[in-house]
Formats: structure tokens, C-alpha cells, sequence
């Protein structure tokens, strides 16, 4: 691996300034969440919330104004996440329109999406789920056989979504769905934006070992779309997906799932650690700064319009790794059990990202997948 894929990327100072209003901000929010609250990071649903932030212009930041977005930098946003994430805000309700479906509207929407989505986006109240995985095509994303077929001037949809986060909650999804009946793998793939609440559409929640019902099954039974529903254009939707997952993988919640059990369990050991603690620790601190490091690098290249897909990758990889090393770490380095109720509330911190950590390393593409990705890609350099 070449260390200049990685060229550390500092965030500059007009973008930093942002840092000292957002907590601010977050101080007054969230001063009565208890931390098992944070730990859901990115998980946790607050619509309220979500449009709070957009009233302050934190949602859609980096699209044009003309679009209700502030033509902010990339470093911009990356430092309001940051905080979000670090703080454990519950932006969930907003979390993928802003990071995913309104750039990819933007970049490849017809003007008549942008104007009826984008600003809706940016005020925090439309929320988009991501419909890519399936039953036996999750992490083999191109094997989809969810389909789109033309009837007239309409698009009839078949097929079914799983581990779709959010989609009980949203407004709409964007598919990727085959409309090339007689394509295989990649090709014939095309995106569309599907209003949830048309008829023919079935949404089933699936409870996770915390209890919780962030992912679901997604049901379409001739659903009707109309021909302004195609995002982009028709056949070239693993080149769009693919860009878009760019997005997805490379940012700092790839490496602070963890960061309120991490938080609390320096705030446990207290001043005094021994020296297990000490080293253990430090470890991690080391691997949380090289992280953000390496993100930090690959929005740098998003910022300058290429498409970093490896670099995504290996961003995730490490990042999940080090997040689902962090409960086990935890536990083994203080005497204490995890609870799920009662207890200390550094207890009941790990016992839900002891829960929720083995999710970590498949959302947005299994390690598997993500190290073959890895693989052929150091093949090319």
C-alpha cells in the first residue's frame, strides 16, 4: 500500500472555525442523554433533532445554495460530523440523505429532483433510505434481481430490499434495481428514487440483539413509478453506486461507532491507569489518530472530484476493525460486566456496542468484500 494514497490532508482554518459553535451547540442539545443514549452514534433517530440542525444549515452543507445547501467545503462538514459523531447525536433520521442521496441527486439528478428534493434534504426533513442489499446478493451487490420494467410511460417494480436502514422512517429510497432483464451482473443496473408510500410497497422491521429496529425487509409488488423516478441514466447505475459508496465508507463514523465506550472507558480507568491500561489505551489512541488521518485524506480527494472507492475501502476495514476492538478491549481491561439494565453506565455502554459490534464490519459492505476490493486494487499500483 502506497503511503501517498494517504497524504494527510489538514482541515483548513475557515473550516476548523465551525468547530467551537457546533459544540456549543451539541452542550445545551444533548446535556440531558445519558451516555448509553450517545452510543447509538449514528443509529440514533431524532427527527426533532434533525431539524434543528438543519435550521442552523449543518444538513446538506457542501450543496449549492440555489438548493437550500451552503456551498460549504467538504472539510466543512467533515468537521460537523466529527463533532455529531463525537458527541453521540442522534442524526440518524437525516444521516444518509446527507451523506449519500442528495450528493448523488445533485451529481446525477434531473433539475426537476434537485429543486423537489434537494432542499428538503438541507431543511432535515426528507429522509432517504439506501436500497442496494437482497436476499443472497448482499455483499455480491452486482448478482441484485430486484427489476424495473418500462410499461408505457411508467416503470413497474418487483423484487426486495433487506437490511435496509431506516426504511420504516423515510420518505424515499434510492434502488438499485436491474432494468436489462437479460443483463448479467453489473450492466443493465440503473437507480431510481421511490416515494415509500406509493401503493405495492411492504416494509417489515428486523429487530437487532439490542432490541432495536434499525434495518428492515422492503417488499415491491408492481409498484408504479413514474418516468421522472430513473436517477441518472438507465444502464449505468453500478457506475453511480459504485461512486456513491465512496461516500459511504469513508468517513469518520467508519471509525467512531465506538468512540462514547472508548470515552467512558478512559473516564473509568481514571488518571491512574496501570501499565496493561496504559499501553492498551495509547494503542488506540494511535489507531484513532491515523484513522482520521486517512479519512481526512480520501475527503480530500472527494473534494477534488475523483473517486477514491479503494481508499474508501481500506478506510472501512480499519476503521470497523478498530471499533469492534474496542468493546473487547473494554471488557478485558477493567473488572466489569456488562449490563444491559442497572449496573454502572460504563456497563451498560459496553454491553450495547458488545451487542451491536459484530453489525459494524458488514453495513456498507462485508470485510470480506472490502478486502477483495483492497486486494485488486494494490494489484493495479
Amino acid at each position: 500500500m502506497s503511503i501517498d494514497q494517504f497524504t494527510y490532508s489538514p482541515i483548513p482554518p475557515e473550516a476548523k472555525a465551525i468547530r467551537a459553535e457546533v459544540r456549543g451547540f451539541l452542550a445545551d442539545a444533548l446535556a440531558d442523554v445519558p451516555p448509553v443514549r450517545r452510543a447509538e452514534s449514528w443509529m440514533g433517530f431524532d427527527a426533532r433533532f434533525s431539524r434543528r440542525l438543519g435550521e442552523r444549515g449543518w444538513i446538506g452543507m457542501a450543496l449549492p445554495k440555489r438548493y437550500g445547501g451552503a456551498e460549504a467545503s467538504p472539510f466543512a462538514r467533515y468537521v460537523v460530523i466529527e463533532e455529531l459523531l463525537a458527541a453521540g447525536a442522534p442524526v440518524s433520521a437525516h444521516w444518509f440523505a446527507d451523506r449519500q442521496s442528495g450528493p448523488q441527486i445533485l451529481h446525477y439528478g434531473t433539475e426537476a429532483q434537485k429543486v423537489v428534493h434537494l432542499p428538503a434534504i438541507c431543511r432535515g426533513e426528507q429522509f432517504f433510505c439506501i436500497g442496494m442489499s437482497e436476499p443472497n446478493s448482499g455483499s455480491d451487490l452486482a448478482s441484485i434481481k430486484s427489476s424495473a420494467r418500462r410499461a408505457g410511460d411508467k416503470w413497474i417494480v418487483n423484487g426486495q430490499k433487506v437490511w435496509t436502514t431506516n426504511a420504516h422512517r423515510s420518505h424515499y429510497m434510492i434502488a438499485l434495481l436491474r432494468t436489462d432483464p437479460d443483463s448479467r451482473r453489473n450492466e443493465g443496473l440503473s437507480q431510481f428514487i421511490i416515494d415509500l408510500s406509493l401503493p405495492g410497497i411492504t416494509i417489515r422491521p428486523i429487530k437487532d440483539l439490542t432490541g432495536a429496529s434499525h434495518f428492515n425487509e422492503v417488499f415491491f409488488d408492481d409498484v408504479a413509478l413514474g418516468a421522472g423516478a430513473l436517477i441518472g441514466t438507465e444502464g449505468q447505475g453500478w457506475a453511480q453506486v459504485t461512486a456513491e459508496l465512496a461516500f459511504e465508507r469513508s468517513g469518520p463514523e467508519r471509525f467512531l461507532s465506538s468512540i462514547t465506550l472508548l470515552q467512558s472507558l478512559v473516564g473509568a480507568v481514571g488518571a491512574d491507569p496501570d501499565a496493561l491500561q496504559a499501553r492498551d489505551i495509547g494503542r488506540l489512541t494511535a489507531r484513532l489518530i491515523t484513522l482520521r488521518q486517512m479519512s481526512l485524506a480520501v475527503t480530500a480527494q472527494l473534494a477534488a472530484g475523483r473517486n477514491p472507492a479503494w481508499e474508501a475501502s481500506v478506510v472501512k476495514e480499519l476503521g470497523t476493525t478498530f471499533e469492534q476492538d474496542i468493546p473487547e478491549l473494554a471488557e478485558a481491561l477493567l473488572d466489569v460486566a456488562p449490563a444491559t439494565r442497572g449496573g454502572a453506565e460504563h456497563a451498560r455502554v459496553l454491553a450495547y456496542l458488545m451487542q451491536e459490534a459484530p453489525s459494524f464490519s458488514l453495513r456498507g459492505g462485508t470485510r470480506e468484500i472490502l478486502r477483495g476490493i483492497i486486494a485488486r486494487g494494490l494489484g493495479m499500483r
